[in-house]
């Protein structure tokens, strides 16, 4: 058959073009192949190089667990947390998987501070050699809640502090409130003067009511240092009666507002609870109940750990599992992981009556020394106590007014100490909390002893429990 008609000339055209194709399209591969390999060899001659870096300062500056990840173009040997610097320092773990890795911060960093993460030999499982990695972020301004009782709305505050405030919640009844990651949890009073727990937004929106176990009254309201978790004693309206609660304790979640709260009891104790804490970090509480008997509920499941008697739960700093209690004849430390105790170690009985004690993370203490005249206050100070009982002023109460509740910034930064300005002249209002009708939060610097701020309220949202009248 003939090629060299109209339909052999289109099929030989056809072919050269296939040809040609092919041949421009193998060119193309193999220039491809050689810039992957020659970019594969550049990337391991160079070492890892960062591609992405993720972390949040808000975050960072309010919470505890909070990340950075760093990742890279390489797949990487193992971190060593010696390979990594933070400044200031911070504590942190360190983790590594695939092209990333990863700092987890164990407690919130200082807030308006610039943070420099730098990481030296971070090396390519490839090989090729180590490169260091630094990256710098700024930590926002701290922001806190405060509660304001007015002669017609109580009001639940979002201030910084500087003073700037903005009012977030507004009711006739705020008894007390918490402040979680996520939420507020506000205790109030219906018209009907019965009690309510209420759950919000951190801005006052989205508000449900929780389910309580009956008609009653709440008290001592706590929430976990993460999570939704809080808790909170309960007494029944028809206490008296047989078959009454009087001061259980009850747990909650506010994910799920609306679910019958738990009841955490112990098998053949006191079911009344004087005081009790969140174990941060755990899923434990500490319990003192109105026997005297402190007992330590783990999870679901476990065998409560009886811990012997006590008068009071000093308290347990956020990221540790040591708890400061109140012997009968002194102070101790318990470490709640192991159940190990040792004494408190005093300070010179010469700087003043020994009043409350809250720990700090660092195993420090502040304690509140009162100079005597009979049975008089002549003065108040608060002191940063370390292990071998050495202490520097922090605060000081000004003659005449009265120290009501210390708080620490999860931080550890600042503590906020409550004071009743003028008490012989500051009567106690009505509540089922009953509190001076005027008072004042001082912020201080712990590292400098130096007040930054004087706010009007209490229960700033760094309190992990409310003042005791």
């Amino acid at each position: 058959m003939s090629t060299d008609g109209p339909a052999g000339r289109a099929d030989a055209r056809a072919r050269r073009a296939r040809r040609a194709f092919l041949g421009a399209f193998a060119v193309v591969v193999g220039v491809l192949a050689v810039i992957g390999l020659g970019g594969a060899a550049l990337t391991t001659t160079q070492g890892p190089r960062v591609t992405h870096v993720q972390v949040d300062p808000d975050a960072a500056a309010t919470a505890s667990g909070s990340r950075m990840i760093f990742t890279t173009t390489q797949s990487l040997r193992e971190v060593d947390a010696a390979q990594v610097t933070v400044t200031p320092a911070a504590d942190f773990t360190v983790d590594t998987s695939g092209r990333t890795v990863g700092l987890r911060f164990a407690q919130p960093l200082w807030d308006e501070t610039e943070y420099t993460v730098r990481i030296e030999g971070v090396a390519g499982l490839g090989g090729g050699p180590a490169t260091t990695i630094e990256e710098s972020f700024t930590t926002p301004p701290l922001e806190v809640y405060l509660l304001r009782r007015g002669r017609t709305d109580d009001t639940i505050v979002r201030t910084t502090l500087d003073g700037t405030a903005e009012t977030v919640y507004s009711h006739p009844h705020i008894e007390d409130f918490r402040a979680t990651a996520g939420h507020l949890v506000i205790a109030t009073l219906d018209d009907d003067d019965r009690p309510v727990l209420v759950t919000t937004r951190l801005d006052g929106s989205g508000e449900r009511e929780l389910t309580l176990p009956g008609p009653g009254t709440v008290t001592n309201l706590q929430s976990a240092d993460r999570g939704n978790r809080i808790g909170y004693t309960f007494t029944d309206a028809s206490i008296g009666r047989a078959g009454s609660r009087e001061s259980a304790l009850f747990t909650a979640s506010l994910s799920d507002p609306a679910a019958e709260p738990t009841p955490i009891e112990i098998e053949g104790g006191d079911p009344r609870v004087d005081d009790w804490r969140f174990v941060p970090g755990t899923d434990s509480l500490l319990m003192l109940t109105y026997d005297g008997t402190l007992t330590l509920a783990t999870g679901e499941g476990e065998e409560p750990v009886a811990l012997g008697s006590a008068l009071a739960i000093d308290g347990i700093a956020r990221g540790s599992t040591e708890a400061i209690v109140d012997r009968l004849t002194q102070h101790i430390t318990v470490d709640l992981a192991s159940a190990d105790e040792k004494p408190l170690v005093a300070v010179d009985a010469a700087l003043g009556t020994p009043g409350a004690i809250t720990p700090l993370a660092d195993g420090s203490t502040l304690r509140v020394l009162a100079q005597l005249d009979g049975f008089t206050v002549r003065s108040t100070d608060v002191v940063v106590a370390d292990a071998d009982g050495e202490v520097r002023p922090v605060f000081q109460v000004a003659s005449g007014d009265v120290l009501l509740h210390t708080c620490v910034a999860p931080s550890g930064r600042y503590a906020a100490f409550l004071v009743a300005p003028r008490a012989v002249d500051n009567p106690y209002d009505g509540y089922r909390l009953p509190l001076p009708e005027r008072l004042q939060t001082h912020v201080v610097e712990l590292d400098t002893g130096d007040e930054v701020s004087a706010l009007d309220g209490f229960d700033i949202s760094w309190c992990q429990n409310a003042p005791r009248p």
